[in-house]
């Protein structure tokens, strides 16, 4: 073949190079071919799985399918309210949040009214100007800590261990935290180097494993306690019994997650799967978590509490009593409610989905509890499970709770999508991963500032809901500000719901300003 008007020598490369290319086209089908007729004969032999037996290489599209299900039906099948665990329009109002972008809309409310369980908040009829509004007062965890933390913030980052979650994303967190002046939970991972850095508040979690405060047998180690607790910015320790996503299991971090560095920090062997016992062994009743609450205190000096989804519920009655019987001093400083709802980075399914009260039933009863045993001014309660828009937050506050936390929420923040990959290492994020190519996308600084942005426009939403309420600030919310849709259609104030639990020894009151039976 010639080309016209062309020199020899350039005619020559063109021909050489369609040769080269019809060759490698050729090549290229031929390989195609040998490997659907591999995989042809692979499938039609196998006995794993009937589909690919039956439709050998066609069959292999459904998990292809199945899979891109997960991100396809987010974005265009799902309705906004609709999807689970999180649907659209949470997510969506978290994203614009962090961007510190437009967080109103327009035109009407996409959220239904009538299911049964919908909260609905009890404006009034002058609400408060804001001339009189006022910030959120700081709140004295632990006054009978050496150290006691004096906590700012009324909604902070929950507990997410180190190894669960990528160094660029505890390092994003901890700054963002830094910036917005709320705590950040290091989760029961142990403290890593990611954590110190940014100089933010840290309450340092102890799982059933001990991670980070253990010696080589797996108990708790009083040197390294006491090394955590010099850092100045370690403010707290949290002992976890369990959480809502498991209860009744330990953490489980997959192997191929547990680097050398995660392996080092919490004490564990590399590559090996990082699984934590049920429960504390040497934490078997009220008295041995009330003693391990004051060695922990003793040696750290800082505020100590627990956390714990509700499942059963008398023992807290026994823990009240003892703590009265040896003293207020006594007492935990905190107490951390995990609901049900609570999420992971892996946990069974069956405890995932069907076992623990959602905390729509237990931060009522433990509040309640609190304040029938009269200790509920020593023991502060936190709040956590699904808490990621202003509505939950304020539904939190009205019920009890003096702080919020959540994990998601802020993971939402940092950029995650939802993709359901956190127990693998494949987060198209990088939020959850360890692989470095995903975890170049990143951008630590601009996530931060998300953090910091998401943090300060749900506190300053959930003053809109409280002024709203005519209350000047957030924890001035009531049980009687909200109220929930019942099955037949009607709503009922939180206090008909959960009625307020006066502790015997305490005067009755009238009505506080703001309910609806002072007006």
């Amino acid at each position: 073949m010639e080309l016209p008007f062309v020199g020899d020598a350039v005619n020559s490369f063109v021909v050489g190079f369609l040769a080269l290319a019809a060759t490698l086209i050729a090549l290229a089908v031929t390989v195609g071919l040998f490997a659907l007729v591999v995989i042809y004969i692979v499938d039609v032999t196998q006995t794993r799985h009937a589909i690919r037996r039956n439709y050998p290489v066609v069959g292999r599209f459904r998990y292809f399918f199945e899979h891109l299900g997960e991100f396809f039906r987010q974005y265009f099948f799902s309705m906004d309210r609709e999807e689970l665990p999180f649907n659209r329009a949470e997510r969506s109002w978290v994203y614009r949040a962090a961007k510190h972008v437009d967080t109103t809309v327009a035109f009407g409310s996409t959220r239904d009214l009538k299911p049964a369980g919908t909260t609905i908040f009890v404006n009034c009829a002058f609400p408060t100007l804001d001339a009189d509004a006022a910030e959120t007062a700081p709140i004295t965890i632990g006054p009978f800590a050496r150290q006691p933390y004096v906590a700012s913030s009324m909604y902070n980052i929950s507990g997410m261990s180190y190894g669960a979650l990528s160094a660029p994303a505890i390092r994003a967190l901890g700054r963002g935290a830094r910036q917005c002046g709320c705590w950040l939970n290091t989760g029961e991972g142990g403290v890593s180097p990611h954590h110190l850095e940014s100089g933010c508040d840290l309450v340092v979690q102890i799982g059933t494993a001990k991670y980070g405060v253990r010696d080589l047998d797996g108990h708790l180690s009083d040197d390294k306690l006491r090394e955590l607790a010099a850092h100045d910015n370690v403010r707290m320790f949290e002992i976890k019994l369990s959480q809502g996503a498991k209860p009744g299991k330990g953490g489980i971090l997959p192997g191929a997650k547990v680097s050398a560095e995660i392996a080092r920090i919490r004490g564990i062997r590399e590559g090996q799967d990082s699984i934590s016992p049920n429960r504390h062994p040497d934490i078997d009743s009220v008295d041995d978590l009330l003693a391990m609450i004051a060695h922990i205190r003793d040696l750290a000096g800082k505020p100590v509490g627990f956390k714990s989804v509700i499942g059963a519920w008398g023992w807290l009655d026994e823990l009240c009593i003892e703590i009265k019987r040896r003293g207020e001093e006594s007492a935990p400083d905190f107490i951390t409610v995990d609901g049900a709802e609570g999420g992971t980075g892996a946990a069974p399914m069956p405890l995932i989905d069907d076992v623990g009260l959602p905390l729509r039933e237990s931060l009522p009863l433990v509040v309640d509890k609190l304040n029938a045993h009269g200790l509920r001014n020593r023991i502060k309660v936190i709040a956590s499970g699904k808490l990621v828009n202003p509505t939950k937050v304020a539904w939190a506050l009205c019920m009890g709770a003096d702080f919020c936390v959540s994990a998601r929420g802020f993971m939402f923040a940092l950029g995650c999508i939802q993709a359901m990959q956190c127990n693998k290492n494949t987060c198209p994020t990088g939020i959850t991963t360890h692989d470095p190519r995903l975890q170049r996308g990143l951008d630590i600084s601009d996530k931060a500032a998300r953090v910091a942005n998401f943090e300060r426009q749900i506190e300053y939403e959930v003053g809109l809901i409280a002024h709203a309420c005519g209350v000047r600030e957030p924890r001035e919310l009531r049980r009687f500000h909200c109220r929930v849709v019942q099955d037949d259609g009607r709503s009922i104030a939180l206090d008909q719901m959960y009625p307020d639990v006066t502790p015997v020894d305490a005067a009755v009151d009238a009505p506080a300003v703001g309910h609806p039976a002072s007006a």
